[in-house]
């Protein structure tokens, strides 16, 4: 595996590896005060858009498909009390969803996100033994049929996270959060991250979410962005 010198540079010579971290997913490691991530330039452009609005980790190098992001020095809401994490991921995605759409150049649309399923089950990209409980024993082939027959015929289009779980939120002790795995961010319904957040927490920390979002979620709507989910 070759690193590029950009990268070595920005984590110093003595730097330890490890793939032992909270939160983060992929190929992702951590390396001193740094994580580094093979994530490409999508991760990238939308970290410095986002970090326009929105606390993000800080860049500190950025080299083919390989970035270097500052440790925040915080814990992620995956091992917060369950109604602060509710509480504080509905008061969140409430602002990020509050920001105009027109200002967010990222498409993630239905029409964009199902030829990125479809791409990703034509490249053997999609896991069926990742799937959810109720769609084992699926082909990736049969649930994408099911995906694009069940399409919804409209959105409610906000900037959406398209990533939104307790672990890529994280809680500073002063009660101030930042965004990180923000590679899927992107112009969408937002029932994409509600039916995440609802998936993730769990009854008590769901009715902390939803009161502090404002909203009532549409059933029909999270299930659909959660059989979505199963092709990223």
């Amino acid at each position: 595996m070759k690193i590029p010198e950009d990268v070595l540079h920005a984590v110093g010579p003595d730097a330890v590896w490890s793939d032992d971290h909270e939160g983060l997913s992929g190929d992702v490691w951590q390396v001193g005060s740094s994580y580094v991530k093979r994530s490409g330039v999508d991760e990238y452009d939308r970290l410095l858009w986002l970090g326009k609005h929105f606390e993000v980790p800080e860049i500190r190098a950025f080299a083919e498909d390989w970035l270097v992001l500052a440790d925040v020095g915080a814990p992620s809401l995956a091992s917060a009390d369950p109604v602060l994490a509710g509480t504080v991921m509905g008061t969140v995605l409430r602002s990020l969803h509050a920001l105009p759409v027109a200002s967010c150049p990222y498409d993630a649309t239905i029409p964009v996100v199902l030829e990125r399923a479809r791409h990703n089950v034509e490249a053997g990209l999609v896991d069926p033994d990742d799937f959810d409980d109720d769609n084992l024993g699926v082909t990736p082939e049969e649930l994408l049929r099911r995906l694009v027959a069940t399409a919804p015929p409209s959105e409610d289009l906000v900037v959406a996270h398209g990533d939104f779980c307790p672990p890529n939120v994280l809680l500073r002790p002063d009660g101030s959060t930042v965004l990180i795995d923000v590679a899927r961010l992107g112009v969408s319904d937002r029932h994409r991250d509600i039916a995440l957040a609802h998936r993730e927490l769990g009854e008590e920390a769901v009715a902390a979410f939803d009161r502090a979002y404002g909203l009532t979620p549409r059933p029909e709507m999270l299930a659909w962005y959660r059989l979505l989910d199963e092709f990223f």
